[in-house]
């Protein structure tokens, strides 16, 4: 195992935030699907930053009712009943301050060294979704507004990484920052622009690092023109066309998949982010077509791709909320075909079980092989 040394101070030299990496994205609609939340709270202090100024500004311009609050205090008011008060919830982004704990970077395997958080929270509504055993209160979208703040702990952590720095089959990537462990970036940049002003900011570094996100939506033309030096690779999250009924909300899979080729040929390295994995009846047919479509797709162009095939997995605290804000969804909780793992801090997951998950890889790595033969498999989970 090599074990990356930290960069010296010498080679460290990303410069600080340019101001103007923080204006509102170009106000022209995209044609891709957008989230318009009914309101935008803001805190008091968010309208202390430029950053948070912009995005007030910009969910106004778009017939937002963006409600400035006397404090930092979010006064939710939500109805008592569960169902009214979620979706309430998902109706509303709040412009707030990260806090020094938000700041702080932590690792997060198997995806990246380091992750660095725009926001927390995400608007779509998929019946799967891992945030809900994570995040606590009502699931209303989070943006922070003090992004120089956010920005300033990045060069800090170059070449300290111990996840993906000391792959031997990844140390090349640099020190790697991923930017979508808690929101989908892309679902929210035509009101924030946050995330092109982070492409920008570490495409402007000297420094061997790579940015990452990954995206449920097809909104990416903000991105198209940034100046990224191949130092961010964007991945498509996808499921199949009959899986995707559980990803509500989100952009349609035949619009992520475009999304990605036109990232790919504005130069970005790209991927795939197959998740999660779904071993319904029929899966075999669906995930084939799946990367048949992402093969047909790219053809011509031979990207620089990445793949990460990621199963189905819960938590009892996950179900219960999923099941409580998605009833009868029809997602396959139950307990055929599981097993229980626990991770290193004794949290309990159901994951598939061994048989399961020997015949799902083998069906993806040759697949893969098959049909996508320049892709790298970055890991399975």
């Amino acid at each position: 195992m090599i074990i990356a040394e930290p960069l010296a101070p010498h080679l460290v030299q990303a410069r600080a935030p340019d101001p103007a990496m923080f204006a509102a994205p170009d106000p022209k609609p995209p044609s891709a699907r957008r989230w318009m939340p009914k309101r935008v709270l803001v805190a008091k202090s968010a309208l202390e930053w430029e950053h948070g100024r912009a995005v007030a500004e910009r969910a106004a311009a778009l017939g937002v009712d963006v409600v400035e609050l006397p404090s930092d205090r979010l006064n939710l008011n939500f109805p008592d009943d569960p169902r009214r008060a979620y979706a309430e919830a998902k109706a509303t982004m709040a412009l707030v301050v990260a806090s020094p704990s938000k700041r702080k970077l932590q690792p997060i395997a198997p995806s990246a060294d380091w992750r660095v958080d725009l926001a927390e929270g995400c608007p779509a509504h998929c019946s799967y979704c891992y945030l809900a055993g994570s995040l606590k209160g009502p699931p209303i979208t989070r943006v922070y507004a003090n992004l120089p703040e956010v920005f300033k702990e990045l060069p800090r952590h170059l070449g300290m990484g111990t996840i993906t720095s000391r792959s031997r089959h990844r140390q090349h990537e640099g020190t790697t920052y991923e930017a979508s462990c808690y929101t989908d970036p892309i679902a929210l940049e035509h009101l924030t622009g946050s995330l092109s002003a982070l492409i920008a900011y570490v495409g402007a570094w000297d420094a061997d690092a790579q940015l990452r996100f990954t995206t449920k939506f097809s909104g990416i033309d903000p991105l198209l023109t940034i100046e990224h030096n191949g130092r961010t690779r964007m991945r498509a999250s996808l499921n199949p066309k009959p899986y995707a009924r559980f990803e509500g909300g989100t952009s349609p899979v035949a619009q992520r998949i475009g999304a990605l080729r036109r990232m790919a040929d504005a130069g970005y390295p790209v991927g795939l982010t197959i998740a999660p994995i779904i071993a319904a009846p029929g899966w075999e047919m669906a995930y084939g077509g799946l990367i048949d479509d992402v093969a047909a797709a790219l053809e011509g162009a031979e990207p620089d791709l990445t793949v990460e095939l990621i199963t189905h997995r819960f938590t009892e605290g996950s179900k219960a909320v999923l099941e409580s804000w998605y009833p009868g969804s029809g997602l396959d909780m139950g307990p055929d075909g599981r097993t229980v793992k626990r991770t290193k801090f004794g949290a309990v997951k159901h994951v598939y079980d061994k048989d399961v998950m020997k015949t799902l890889r083998a069906f993806f790595e040759e697949r893969i092989a098959e049909r996508l033969p320049y892709a790298r498999i970055l890991y399975w989970t």
